[in-house]
């Protein structure tokens, strides 16, 4: 197998120019699937923080890099939407978030604001001892006790002790984002579920201050108000 991988056939989502050079960097297999972006992307083409991966292999040797609370050493580890990453001596966290268009950019947040991340639950079922395992969208498994839980809801996982610190549901009202599609990025009210029949998927209506517009359910995530100025999702 390639341990490269072609600009052009890179997901849309990535944060790379696709006409310089012919090959970038593969993201090891590891959580986000193939739309997880390498480290050393962001470190090198987002941040310009190295300029190489001899340089971001140097920098996570010396654990000065944390995702999700854990100092990686593995420039090739696949980083994407909501992961936080964390340079604690530089005092500089960020939330990988869509922009505009739905391409993973960063987003600055505050210390208390990186001591948890969000994921949407995209499967729920219940396991051995009468407990419900959640699967989030990058493939994140959590175990949860009790507690009313459904798909297209959202939590909060402290780094700490990956205990849920938070708990948004999805339904009419909540605040959300959409994460791909011509809508990429904008965040708005979501006014209205309009439930599709058979195996189409479902249409939701967004209300943001500017417009209103339509996508479908897959493409929205549910946040905290808080999730829009950096601070505590809490």
């Amino acid at each position: 197998m390639s341990n490269h991988q072609k600009r052009l056939s890179v997901p849309k989502s990535w944060p790379v120019e696709r006409k310089t050079n012919v090959f970038t960097v593969k993201a090891r297999a590891g959580p986000h699937g193939e739309a997880g972006v390498p480290l050393v992307i962001i470190l090198r083409d987002v941040l310009g923080y190295v300029d190489s991966k001899k340089e971001a292999r140097y920098a996570l040797s010396q654990d000065a890099i944390l995702v999700n609370g854990e100092p990686i050493n593995d420039e090739k580890r696949p980083i994407g939407m909501f992961d936080i990453v964390a340079f604690p001596q530089r005092e500089e966290y960020y939330r990988v978030f869509p922009d505009e268009g739905g391409r993973l950019a960063l987003t600055e947040i505050d210390a208390e604001a990186a001591d948890g991340r969000l994921g949407k639950v995209t499967g729920k079922q219940q396991v051995k001892g009468g407990n419900t395992q959640l699967t989030l969208h990058d493939g994140t498994n959590v175990t949860v006790h009790d507690g009313d839980y459904n798909a297209k809801d959202s939590i909060v996982i402290g780094n700490e002790d990956k205990s849920i610190v938070a708990h948004f549901p999805y339904e009419e009202g909540a605040l959300v984002t959409a994460v791909a599609g011509n809508h990429g990025g904008k965040i708005g009210e979501l006014v209205e579920i309009d439930v599709t029949l058979g195996s189409g998927s479902n249409i939701v209506t967004i209300e943001t201050d500017d417009e209103t517009f339509e996508t479908v359910e897959e493409y929205v995530v549910v946040i905290d108000e808080n999730f829009t100025d950096g601070g505590d999702d809490e």
